[in-house]
């Protein structure tokens, strides 16, 4: 009884980990699998991942490849053991914040790049019939929201350091 209570508790805590796990970007099951592996005590194979989350081995295979990508996930090694065993990182806080700071750097500059383009195009639009105060006022406004992504870029690359 003492055991399935422990395992109730750790369950809920893996549920409610998890859903704080897919802020972060990962697919519901990456997340749940993060979390199920961050409790686990020792290193697991893809076989006791699958049973232990009642998934496929070509999911589980699938989602801790992206964790491995992600650096959330390391493939461990065991004497005389033949199957790969995975564990958690357990630097949290630096490894989310990393991964989550990089993507919206990456967000950013992808939007202040389009941006410049449509900037690009605003110059040339006195061609294509658009009057000099649209053109004036067109040109304010995305000044502006040019100059925000350039902040937003600025601030996460200082909150990266």
């Amino acid at each position: 009884m003492l055991e399935q209570n422990t395992e109730n508790i750790r369950n809920k805590i893996v549920i409610e980990f998890a859903k704080t796990i897919e802020m972060f970007d990962l697919t519901p099951l990456e997340a749940r699998l993060f979390a199920y592996l961050y409790l686990a005590e020792k290193p697991l194979t893809l076989d006791e991942m699958s049973e232990a989350l009642g998934k496929s081995k070509t999911s589980m295979s699938k989602s801790i490849r992206s964790l491995s990508d992600l650096n959330l996930v390391t493939l461990v090694w065991k004497k005389g053991v033949r199957k790969d065993l995975y564990q958690a990182n357990s630097q949290l806080f630096k490894l989310f914040m990393t991964s989550y700071i990089n993507k919206w750097i990456d967000a950013t500059n992808h939007r202040k790049d389009a941006l410049d383009e449509i900037e690009f195009d605003l110059e040339q639009s006195n061609k294509k019939g658009i009057t000099k105060d649209e053109r004036d006022r067109l040109r304010h406004q995305l000044t502006n929201i040019i100059d925000f992504h350039k902040k937003l870029d600025s601030f996460f690359r200082e909150l990266k350091q």
